[in-house]
């Protein structure tokens, strides 16, 4: 069998040369070449078309809107951006909360934030005007566009349901494939993975049956951000999973007879102490940033792994390896996490979060 790559101009135009008899002149210039030449061209780009067409057909090759199309015959779509919903602090004179109207806007670093709901006096549920991750970034200070009387400070800060930007080709496809290969079904594990990682904020669950006995369920969330998620979000999957007033009657998307605990992962704290030896004219202060970004980066891998491991565990091999990598760094020594020479390993449904990185040389 020919594959469509295999169909070069040179192969083509030697193919079709080779059917030429051998008295006519076929040499590069003659008329039976120049007249071929051309031809051959123009089958070669149509069976490289051929070729990407015959990739877009599958999903494990197809992009774009070709992969979406080819989900959708499965009922799976492409979650579009969301929007983050944060919290906002306001204050009038005395430093006094204040409550503002709903609708009131704020901006902060290039984005705008809407007040959509009260929580408690002077507190706020804030929604991005603008969709995607971006607006989980910022923190502070916030400038009111419109005038609110008597307000002195409004400041943004948590994170309540993260901001996710327009969902990836790659993720899609993975969850197209777990889809067709998982079988969800009827209250089964897959179904609770694939229903509860598609609301809006969740990055990942983890899911244990009969937890307290018969008919109980636990599921345990990470945010999208890979961070611990916001009580409100927790509430927020809880409600839309088995609500707690009318729990395992069917109300929500457990099937009846299913008590639902929805929980959320728990950060630990990793605290590093090293000791480095560093090139001439480099001093500990220079390098501090890097490395801790270096370590930081290492366990939001971890992090983002959470879902699919039964225990994660942070490695003090890991770590030396990702230091040596730090410009300026030349050895690493006598690494300890937590105050002991030993890898940490991690509860189910924990999560490492970098504590303080203490480097000596």
């Amino acid at each position: 069998m020919t594959y469509y790559a295999d169909m070069t101009y040179e192969r083509i135009l030697e193919r079709s040369l080779s059917r030429v008899p051998d008295g006519i002149d076929k040499r590069e210039g003659s008329i039976i070449y120049d007249a071929l030449a051309p031809a051959a061209v123009e089958l070669a780009q149509i069976y490289i078309e051929l070729d990407e067409n015959r990739n877009l057909s599958y999903a494990d090759t197809a992009y774009g809107t070709f992969l979406e199309r080819r989900t959708a015959e499965f009922g799976i779509n492409r979650e579009a951006a969301t929007k983050a919903q944060r919290k906002g602090l306001f204050y009038g004179e005395s430093n006094a909360p204040l409550d503002i109207p709903v609708g009131s806007r704020f901006a902060l670093e290039g984005l705008n934030f809407i007040a959509v709901e009260k929580i408690l006096p002077g507190q706020y549920q804030l929604e991005c005007e603008t969709a995607g991750a971006q607006g989980n970034q910022q923190f502070g200070a916030m400038l009111p566009i419109d005038y609110i009387a008597n307000l002195t400070r409004a400041e943004l800060t948590d994170v309540l349901v993260p901001g996710e930007d327009e969902e990836t080709d790659d993720i899609l496809r993975a969850r197209y494939s777990n889809a067709v290969n998982e079988k969800p079904f009827g209250g089964n594990i897959a179904d609770y993975k694939r229903e509860i990682e598609e609301i809006n904020g969740v990055g990942g669950v983890k899911v244990y049956p009969t937890w307290q006995g018969g008919g109980t369920v636990k599921c345990t969330i990470i945010t999208s951000e890979h961070n611990v998620p916001d009580p409100a979000l927790v509430t927020q999957v809880q409600t839309f999973v088995d609500p707690t007033v009318s729990s395992g009657l069917g109300n929500g998307l457990a099937p009846i007879g299913h008590k639902v605990t929805i929980a959320a992962v728990v950060n630990t704290p990793v605290n590093v102490t090293t000791r480095v030896t560093l090139q001439q004219g480099v001093t500990v202060g220079q390098v501090q940033a890097d490395i801790e970004k270096a370590i930081r980066d290492y366990l939001l891998g971890l992090c983002k792994s959470w879902k699919d491991e039964n225990q994660i565990v942070v490695r003090i091999a890991q770590i030396d390896a990702r230091l040596l990598t730090v410009t300026g760094v030349e050895d690493v020594l006598d690494t300890k996490l937590n105050g002991a020479v030993s890898n940490i390993t991690l509860g189910t449904d924990d999560i490492p979060k970098l504590g303080t990185v203490v480097i000596s040389v």
